[in-house]
């Protein structure tokens, strides 16, 4: 099975109309509605989905952006709002929690506030620093398995590190659905990028997740991941490959993340290749760790990489 796994690719799904400022309904008693503020990291946008009938609670309420706020109260009108969960820190998921707070009184719900996965080495600047949401302090700090009662529905944290270290799934108890943010999305493999992420955290994750039974996973961006077993040892392939693939370019010679990307990602849009040669980062971390690939010092991306 191990051998089969690993030529199974995931098969990405981009169609997907993000109806800005909508409250669509996407399963019993869940909502979504997607902010306006697409980019080449975000697809369509942020969404946010509300969970209940007549006393609610919303995850992921998004950006500091305006007309996500006003969408996002026209949809909660006459309704209450108990809970606010926060799968991760980012400035595309976090921040709004706060008006949100203030104008309902619910609690903030999240694994913790903002965090790296591994301190920073000496010299070294978080290429992604400006994309943390580092005022977030939630109300309640919950850990994996901890559960959360609402009005006729419960919630259970699945802490999910990898693309975060506080990223955490949440699973609609008694539904098979589980909202799984950032860590896996049907669009796209989802951004590791040192220090913040950590390429171990991440497939570990995975391997949490496939232990599950979810029927339906509802991500922070993109449509919905229908198959998500499938789907899931399709991505664990994808990063073996990917993994495959840059111990390959350093037997072959190559020594520097640059030229690692230039090879690895040539069909990749080139406004990534910044996270490209984070996330080739992220695989020669784990990669050195594991005794596999050498560098001299701590791996950084103007390191030079040799094979073990």
């Amino acid at each position: 099975m191990a051998e089969n796994d690993d030529l199974r690719q995931p098969e990405f799904d981009l169609a997907f109309h993000p109806a800005h400022g909508e409250a669509v309904p996407v399963a019993d008693n869940v909502q979504r509605i997607t902010v306006n503020n697409p980019s080449p990291f975000t697809f369509h946008g942020t969404n946010t989905y509300i969970v209940g009938g007549s006393s609610v609670g919303v995850i992921d309420p998004g950006p500091e952006d305006e007309a996500h706020f006003r969408a996002l109260m026209a949809a909660l009108k006459g309704r209450e709002v108990t809970h606010i969960f926060v799968s991760h820190t980012h400035r595309d998921h976090s921040p709004l929690s706060r008006r949100l707070k203030q104008e309902t009184g619910a609690s903030i719900i999240a694994e913790g506030p903002h965090r790296p996965a591994r301190p920073l080495f000496a010299g070294e600047a978080n290429p992604f620093a400006e994309s943390a949401d580092t005022n977030f302090v939630p109300d309640i700090r919950v850990s994996d398995g901890d559960a959360i009662e609402g009005d006729g529905w419960r919630m259970t944290a699945i802490h999910t590190p990898g693309h975060t270290a506080n990223h955490t799934a949440f699973a609609l108890d008694g539904t098979g659905l589980l909202f799984s943010a950032d860590h896996v999305m049907a669009w796209a493999t989802t951004i590791v990028a040192p220090p913040d992420g950590s390429m171990a955290d991440f497939m570990a994750s995975l391997e949490k997740l496939l232990a599950r039974d979810d029927r339906l996973f509802l991500p922070g961006h993109g449509g919905p991941v229908r198959e998500p077993a499938s789907f899931l040892r399709g991505l664990r392939a994808h990063r073996r490959m990917r993994e495959r693939a840059v111990l390959e370019r350093i037997r072959s010679g190559d020594r520097l993340i640059p030229d690692m990307v230039k090879a690895i990602y040539a069909t990749t849009d080139p406004r990534l290749h910044g996270a490209a040669a984070l996330s080739v980062l992220a695989h020669l971390e784990d990669l050195v760790e594991k005794g596999r690939v050498t560098t001299e010092g701590p791996p950084s991306l103007k390191g030079a990489y040799f094979p073990a």
